[in-house]
């Protein structure tokens, strides 16, 4: 495949910039697995190598727990493979801002860490958002991917369900709004083994969703399908329905499971194909890989997509592989380091100190 030209811009206010010729960036990728153990970045910088020049990176926001009354000795490493609960993980925010800062500059401009390590039914997880962003200033550029319903995992995680009704989910949104945070939010647009012609049971609510935050720059993660949460039969035509409405939507491309949908038959690629054409500005591919060991197997969701790309124009094929990346997380940068400038750590605490000193003046 041909490789273009990309820019990449140096954090914060480093005034340098270097280019390099790329395959792809990466709006999806776990540096962590579901027991908090992955891949070296130093190590993923050379997996990265010449193919990927930028990449969203975040952990999981979930830990599989290890119950012995359930797994014995054998310990489990993924959702999958254990009846125990998953429970959130806030950590996983520190683990990624320390792996981050611990390189260079130029080593930092390939990545965009996010926050993930929050619970979004709770009311507090825009002040945790809010918390972690003015602990580790100049590091983060948006949330995500955090999960509200998802196959064979909602039903797992110890509390509360997830809602896309939930008010906790609306501050989450509103504060990534105000501070300019990307967001990368998965949600399943149908159940699992639906009904044939039943409505997808999620379609609507996220319309909603979206309708009502219309400041928030939001990515679709998977568009909405998963591995058994298939594309119904007007899928295409929903998300097309989405992209006319809500123009502050995108959705990405990511995980192995959504390219089997897309590369099942030549017609599936071909209709897939028209609809990116249509609106290429609103698809970013990522791999949704989870601490890959090594280059091949980082790049075999790239390599899946290859009947894809042949149907893509050229201007097509470049915004979803590199200049969407660019242009969203670029923006989110600048947002979000004007917001930190603005905001430093212990600006909250200092106002309420001087409103409560203010409420004992005579």
């Amino acid at each position: 495949m041909k490789r273009y030209c990309v820019p990449v811009l140096i954090i914060s206010t480093a005034c340098c910039a270097f280019a390099q010729s790329y395959d792809f960036n990466d709006s999806h990728l776990h540096l962590t697995n579901y027991v908090q153990e992955g891949t070296d970045i130093y190590h993923f910088l050379k997996i990265m190598g010449n193919r990927a020049g930028r990449v969203a990176l975040f952990g999981i926001p979930l830990q599989q727990q290890w119950s012995f009354r359930s797994d014995g000795d054998d310990a489990p490493t993924y959702y999958l493979g254990s009846d125990a609960p998953l429970y959130y993980y806030s950590f996983t925010d520190a683990w990624i801002a320390r792996a981050y800062l611990s390189l260079t500059a130029s080593e930092r401009a390939r990545f965009d860490p996010m926050i993930t390590g929050f619970n979004p039914s709770d009311m507090y997880a825009a002040d945790h958002i809010r918390r972690v962003l003015q602990t580790f200033p100049g590091v983060f550029s948006g949330i995500g991917e955090f999960t509200i319903h998802k196959e064979f995992v909602s039903s797992k995680v110890a509390g509360e369900v997830a809602s896309l009704l939930d008010p906790a989910l609306d501050r989450i949104l509103d504060f990534a709004a105000e501070a300019g945070l990307l967001v990368i939010l998965h949600n399943d647009i149908d159940v699992p083994f639906a009904k044939e012609g039943a409505p997808p049971a999620y379609l609507d609510q996220m319309r909603d969703l979206f309708k009502r935050h219309p400041q928030t720059t939001i990515i679709w993660a998977h568009t909405g399908v998963g591995r058994v949460v298939r594309p119904i039969r007007n899928h295409l035509a929903n998300l097309e329905v989405i992209i006319r409405e809500s123009s502050n939507v995108n959705f990405d491309l990511s995980w192995d499971e959504v390219a089997k949908y897309i590369i099942a038959s030549p017609e599936a690629t071909a209709l897939t194909a028209g609809l990116i054409n249509r609106y290429p500005d609103r698809f970013l591919f990522g791999t949704d890989e989870v601490a890959p060991p090594d280059q091949a197997q980082y790049l075999r969701v790239f390599n899946l997509y290859d009947p894809l790309w042949k149907l893509l124009t050229p201007e097509a094929s470049r915004k979803v592989r590199l200049e969407n990346y660019q242009r969203l997380f670029d923006a989110a940068r600048v947002k979000v380091r004007a917001w930190e400038k603005a905001h430093p750590a212990g600006a909250s605490r200092q106002a309420r100190d001087l409103e409560d000193r203010s409420s004992h003046l005579p």
